[in-house]
C-alpha cells in the first residue's frame, strides 16, 4: 500500500510538473503589447488592419501599394478599410472599433480629424494593439510613430514655387481640404507663414474643399469671381489642385492664373504637363505605406521606432519632371 501510494504521489506531481513547464510561458507569448514580440516571434504571420482617410484619390491607392509590399516582406497580412469620404469621422471610428474587436496585432492609420480619433485610439493601446500613424496624426502621444510628411514644410515650398512665378507681387488663393484634419491645418498654415516673409503677395481667399474635386472647382470659381485680380491659387491636395484647374480651364485662365498643387495623381501630371498647373509639391505616398507597416511590425517585435519619420517632398515642374529620381518619384510601381 505505501509503495502504490508513493507510486501515485510521484505521477501527480510529475503531471504537474508538465504542466506547469507546458504553460507556464505561453500567457505571455500570447497576449500582444506595444513593444512587446508576441505573435511577432512565433512566426505566424501579423494581422494588421490599416485604416486610410479614404480609399478613392489615387495617393491612397500608392499608399496600400505600399503597405502591400511591407507586407509581403514582413510576413504581414494587411486588412485594407477606409471611410468612403475623408471627412467621415463616425465611419473612421467604426472601422477603428471593428479592427479593434478583431483582435488585429496593430492598426496603422491616416487620422481623418486629429482630435476625433484620440478616445478610439486610446481604446486599442488599451486592446494592448499598438498604432502607428501614416500621413495625419492625432494630437496624442498613444501612437508609436508618425510617418508622415512635414507638410508644413511642403506647403512653405509650394508658397515660395508660388510667389517666384508671381515675381513675388499679387494676390493669391489658397484651397485647403478639411479643417481639423491635421495635414490640412498643417499645409495651410505652412502656406501662410511663409507668403508673410513675401509682403507683396496677399492672401485673397481661403476656401476648403472637403477633399472633393467639384467642390474645389465651385471654390475657385467662388474666388475668382470675388476677387478677378487673382494672379496664383495653392491647391493644398490632389482634389483641391484638379478642381482648381478644372475652374482655370473653364474660364480660359490657364497659364494666366498660375497653379501649384499637392500630390502627383495622373490627372495632376497630366495638367501639370499641359500648362494648367505650373508646379506639384509631391509626397512619397508607397513610401508612406511601407514605412507604416514596417514600423507596426518592427515594434511588434519589441524594436524601437523612430517617433516620427519624415517621407519627404519635391516639387516637381515641367523643368525637371523628366530627371529619372523624379520618374521613379511618380510612378513608385511603374507606368
Amino acid at each position: 500500500m505505501i509503495s502504490t501510494r508513493r507510486s501515485t504521489r510521484v505521477c501527480v506531481l510529475a503531471a504537474l510538473t508538465l504542466l506547469a513547464g507546458c504553460t507556464g510561458q505561453k500567457p505571455s507569448q500570447s497576449t500582444t503589447t506595444p513593444g512587446a514580440p508576441g505573435k511577432a516571434a512565433s512566426g505566424a504571420p501579423l494581422r494588421i488592419a490599416v485604416i486610410p482617410k479614404g480609399t478613392v484619390h489615387q495617393f491612397w491607392r500608392t499608399v496600400k501599394a505600399g503597405a502591400d509590399a511591407a507586407a509581403k516582406e514582413f510576413n504581414a497580412e494587411i486588412q485594407w478599410k477606409g471611410p468612403s469620404e475623408e471627412t467621415d469621422v463616425t465611419g473612421q471610428v467604426k472601422i477603428l472599433e471593428n479592427a479593434i474587436t478583431q483582435k488585429v496585432d496593430a492598426i496603422v492609420m491616416a487620422a481623418v480629424h486629429q482630435d476625433a480619433l484620440v478616445p478610439t485610439i486610446q481604446k486599442a493601446k488599451d486592446a494592448g494593439i499598438p498604432v502607428v500613424t501614416i500621413d495625419s496624426g492625432v494630437n496624442s502621444n498613444i501612437p508609436v510613430t508618425l510617418v508622415a510628411t512635414d507638410n508644413a514644410k511642403g506647403a512653405e515650398e509650394g508658397a515660395k514655387e508660388l510667389a517666384r512665378l508671381l515675381g513675388d507681387k499679387g494676390k493669391v488663393g489658397l484651397i485647403p481640404f478639411v479643417h481639423g484634419a491635421a495635414t490640412s491645418d498643417q499645409r495651410q498654415k505652412g502656406f501662410e507663414d511663409e507668403i508673410k516673409r513675401h509682403p507683396g503677395i496677399q492672401i485673397a481667399s481661403t476656401l476648403y474643399s472637403d477633399s472633393k474635386t467639384d467642390k474645389a472647382m465651385q471654390a475657385t470659381e467662388n474666388m475668382l469671381t470675388a476677387n478677378p485680380g487673382i494672379g496664383g491659387i495653392f491647391g493644398a491636395n490632389e482634389p483641391g489642385a484638379l478642381g482648381a484647374a478644372q475652374a482655370l480651364e473653364g474660364r480660359g485662365l490657364i497659364g494666366k492664373v498660375k497653379l501649384v498643387g499637392f500630390d502627383a495623381s495622373e490627372g495632376e501630371i497630366a495638367r501639370l504637363k499641359q500648362g494648367a498647373i505650373q508646379a506639384l509639391v509631391v509626397q512619397n505616398p508607397f513610401k508612406m505605406g511601407y514605412e507604416g507597416v514596417k514600423a507596426a511590425v518592427e515594434t511588434l517585435r519589441g524594436k524601437k521606432v523612430a517617433p516620427r519619420i519624415d517621407t519627404g517632398v519635391t516639387v516637381v515642374t515641367a523643368a525637371n519632371i523628366n530627371q529619372p529620381d523624379v520618374q521613379k518619384l511618380l510612378y513608385p510601381m511603374g507606368k
